[in-house]
């Protein structure tokens, strides 16, 4: 920090001289103007008045702004810095791993319209507290099957299939570890076949799903099938059930 010099000294008894009093003065100001780091208290007019550079070791008063306005860079104005109005209008991107809160002073905001037009990817995540109206579940169509095979839970959980002929395992797999996930089979002609249904990977050694009465419904050669599976423990054990049988 630069060090105040004044022109003038004086000591007791000296008579003090006007200009030279002056001369101290303008010694005082060119050191407030001229020295990094002082700013003059009368730069600023009123509360929220804010200091801004209008160039190079040159410094401006930028007045207090309209209430809810922003701070905003403008390169046209004479600080290089405006208050504007907070832009408003639809979030359209979002960066990977970013995370929107919309909260008031006492908590979320209950009144927010989200209108969502494409898919959301929850990664497995909670959602909590939802109240759904018009929702479908995705339908996959695995197609003719003659040999062993996967039902994939990530595939949706509704799921067709046609057994054409053969006798092999049919996997449910990718089931969330350690939660309760069901999958409902539209199976066409599964008695064409003889499948039997295990949990985890067809040719893992899983378990085999769990029928009431510890015995597999007999399926319809000719026909359509419902079937449920669920399991309460991310995919160990499976339940199976017949929610309706030969549907022709």
């Amino acid at each position: 920090m630069a060090t105040l010099a004044v022109t003038n000294t004086f000591s007791a008894g000296t008579t003090i001289v006007a200009s030279e009093m002056n001369t101290n003065f303008d010694d005082i100001e060119a050191f407030v103007n001229t020295t990094p780091g002082v700013v003059q208290a009368d730069i600023v007019d009123a509360k929220g008045d804010i200091v801004a550079a209008s160039a190079a070791d040159t410094v401006s008063r930028l007045a207090v702004g309209t209430d809810t306005y922003v701070l905003t860079a403008d390169s046209g104005e004479a600080t290089g810095l405006k208050w504007a109005a907070p832009t408003t209008g639809d979030v359209t991107g979002v960066a990977a791993g970013t995370n929107i809160d919309v909260t008031s002073a006492s908590g979320p905001v209950p009144s927010v319209a989200l209108v969502i037009d494409a898919e959301v990817a929850c990664a497995d995540q909670v959602v909590s507290r939802a109240q759904m109206k018009d929702y479908a579940e995705t339908v996959n169509a695995i197609g003719s099957k003659s040999a062993a095979f996967n039902i994939d839970f990530e595939d949706g959980n509704v799921q067709t299939v046609t057994i054409s002929s053969g006798t092999f395992n049919i996997g449910l797999t990718n089931s969330l570890a350690s939660h309760s996930n069901s999958v409902t089979i539209l199976g066409t002609n599964l008695g064409a076949g003889t499948p039997s249904f295990v949990a985890g990977a067809h040719g893992g050694g899983g378990n085999a799903v769990v029928w009431a009465g510890g015995t597999a419904p007999t399926y319809t050669a000719s026909g359509t099938d419902v079937l449920c599976f669920t399991t309460f423990d991310g995919g160990t054990t499976f339940y199976g059930f017949a929610a309706g049988l030969d549907f022709s």
